[in-house]
C-alpha cells in the first residue's frame, strides 16, 4: 500500500508564503495525477491544484496566480508553493496521487494564515 507523507504546513501571516511537499513511500511506475486538496472547518474538501501526467495543470479559481504545483519525478514527490497567502486559505491540506485509477491520500497538514 502506497503511503504519502506530507510536510511544510504551519502558521504564517497574511501575505506570506509556505511550501508544502508530499512524497510517496515507494517508487511508483504510473501516476496519472498528483495534486492537493484542502478542507476548512465546516466545509467540504475541495481541489486546490492538480498536475496530470500530461503536464497539464488545474487550479481552483481562488488560488490562481498565487499557488504553483510542481513535481519531482525522481522522488515521486509533489510540491505546492503558496504565495500571498490569505486568511481564507486556512485549512488542512491533503496531497493526492491517482495511481491506476485509485486515489491515495496523505495524512493532511495544517496551514493557518493569521496575523
Amino acid at each position: 500500500q502506497v503511503q504519502l507523507v506530507e510536510s511544510g504546513g504551519g502558521l504564517v501571516q497574511p501575505g506570506g508564503s509556505l511550501r508544502l511537499s508530499c512524497s510517496a513511500s515507494e517508487s511508483i511506475s504510473s501516476i496519472s495525477a498528483m495534486g492537493w486538496y484542502r478542507q476548512a472547518p465546516g466545509k467540504q474538501r475541495e481541489l486546490v491544484a492538480v498536475l496530470f501526467s500530461s503536464d497539464t495543470t488545474n487550479y481552483a479559481d481562488s488560488v490562481k496566480g498565487r499557488f504553483t504545483v510542481s513535481r519531482d519525478n525522481a522522488k515521486n514527490a509533489v510540491s505546492l508553493q503558496m504565495n500571498n497567502l490569505k486568511p481564507e486559505d486556512t485549512a488542512v491540506y491533503y496531497c493526492n496521487f491517482v495511481i491506476f485509477g485509485r486515489n491515495f491520500w496523505g495524512q493532511g497538514t495544517q496551514v493557518t494564515v493569521s496575523s
